[in-house]
């Protein structure tokens, strides 16, 4: 940072910003004692700023653990910043269309710090389905929207949340590491799409791929989930190859292919 830059910096503002990005690190929340010992900053600091924020309505506080948790309206401002609302005006048709094909539940996810979050989600019609509501997480590595925006983020922001990862291991199928990480990133870019094999969650497939903006830049992506006695191994390649055709449809939608060269 120069001088000149410095002399221009808020304080207290930057103290915010950094506690929001600690908390977006921490889904499960942190409370006020927890925030002062990862950021080194004065407790009555964090105390005010805290308490700020929970007043504008950007953290909540449980009164019984005092734990502070980023509430939904960050991510309404991060709609707005990327036309998000734009985005799933767009979006809902076309997972319409995918779903009409295969019956199973659309979800529309985002990056949210160091997980997806789901924004929106066309039901599938099969009397079993899973849902995924607007609101949920999920992790990064065993998703497949999270494997199908992490792969294209360019380079160095990839590294960075690739390192930050936690590769919980939930059953067999299961990466558990950055090496095994980047491997299965490096076939989703060249196929296009992600695919999540029951790694999570036993009995459910999932399919994936990414949206981009007119810059070229991964904000999202649709998949496809349910039993994988329906989503079968075998039928990988073809329904993702076709989930990418309805993600491809919502990319060019938002300029992906007009005003950057692109892979479409």
């Amino acid at each position: 940072m120069t001088a000149k830059q410095s002399k221009y910096h808020v304080p207290n503002l930057e103290r915010a910003l950094k506690i929001l990005e600690l908390l977006a690190q921490h889904p499960e929340g942190l409370n006020t004692s927890r925030i002062v010992e990862l950021l080194k900053y004065p407790r009555n600091s964090v105390f005010r700023i805290t308490a700020t924020l929970q007043d504008h309505g950007y953290l909540s506080r449980d009164e019984e653990s005092k734990v502070f948790q980023i509430t939904q309206k960050l991510l309404t401002l991060g709609y707005s910043a990327i036309s998000e609302e734009t985005l799933v005006e767009k979006a809902l048709v076309v997972m319409r269309s995918l779903r009409d094909i295969y019956k199973e539940t659309v979800p529309l996810g985002i990056l949210h710090g160091r997980e997806g979050l789901v924004i929106e989600e066309v039901p599938g019609v099969h009397s079993f389905r899973f849902v995924l509501e607007p609101g949920k997480r999920f992790h990064l590595h065993t998703s497949a929207p999270g494997k199908a925006i992490v792969a294209f983020l360019p380079d160095e922001e990839k590294m960075d949340l690739i390192n930050k990862i936690r590769y919980t291991k939930f059953n067999s199928q299961t990466i558990v590491n950055k090496d095994q990480y980047l491997h299965e990133l490096e076939g989703v870019q060249q196929r296009g799409y992600a695919v999540d094999h029951a790694e999570e969650t036993e009995g459910m497939n999932c399919i994936g791929a990414p949206i981009f903006n007119r810059h070229g830049f991964p904000i999202a992506a649709i998949w496809m989930t349910g039993p994988s006695s329906r989503i079968k191994e075998e039928h990988f390649d073809s329904i993702g190859k076709e989930v990418k055709k309805h993600a491809d449809r919502i990319s060019k939608s938002l300029g992906y292919g007009i005003s950057v060269n692109n892979k479409l």
